[in-house]
């Protein structure tokens, strides 16, 4: 069977042609992309998130802080790590506490000690949990996580000036009187002044 679709065409304000399907349903008129160099393609938003190497899925694989540590901190996520200590906050397990055991990239999971279940042969498998899906408690520190604390740390002023600079730049400058010599001028006036 071979059908044919029409796409209805409806024209919306200032001309625009708002179609019901395909590139049509994007062109909303008044609605303009922030940077023309990114996509809003859910295809290709999808494709990127599930082709992503490893290091971007650290940063994607990221839990939220405890309110404890987010009033500690004034950081509101971070990418969780082998030996944090989280919440689960939904699903079967949700209240379960433990320690991170594996961060699998691969799977986009993590393995907490204790969440297990018993398989057929009498082996206990650890279950995955989708970091969104809990809350860290208790962060590992070592000098880099303090240093990803410090740089995320909303509270502290950032920047590549401080106060003082701009304040130095914003005061009044004299003009400066010429006092350059006669070899730093244009020929004409180094021949002007040594004709005086």
């Amino acid at each position: 069977l071979k059908r044919e679709l029409s796409v209805s065409r409806v024209s919306g304000p200032k001309g625009a042609c708002v179609g019901a399907a395909g590139s049509e349903a994007k062109q909303v008129a008044g609605a303009m992309k922030q940077k023309s160099t990114v996509s809003s393609s859910r295809r290709k938003s999808r494709k990127a998130y599930f082709t992503a190497p490893s290091h971007i899925r650290r940063k994607l694989m990221s839990a939220p802080l405890s309110k404890e540590l987010r009033a500690k901190y004034n950081v509101r996520s971070l990418p969780i790590r082998r030996d944090d200590e989280v919440i689960i906050c939904r699903g079967h397990f949700h209240d379960r506490e433990g320690k991170v055991t594996t961060v699998y990239r691969k799977k986009w999971r993590i393995h907490i000690e204790r969440v297990t279940r018993d398989k057929a042969n009498g082996q206990t498998v650890p279950i995955g949990i989708h970091p969104s899906k809990v809350m860290i408690t208790k962060i590992k520190l070592d000098k880099d996580r303090k240093a990803l604390l410090d740089r995320k740390n909303r509270a502290t002023k950032k920047g590549k000036y401080t106060e003082k600079d701009t304040a130095e730049a914003s005061a009044p400058i004299a003009p400066r009187l010429s006092s350059s010599p006669a070899h730093a001028r244009t020929p004409r006036a180094r021949a002007q002044a040594l004709a005086r």
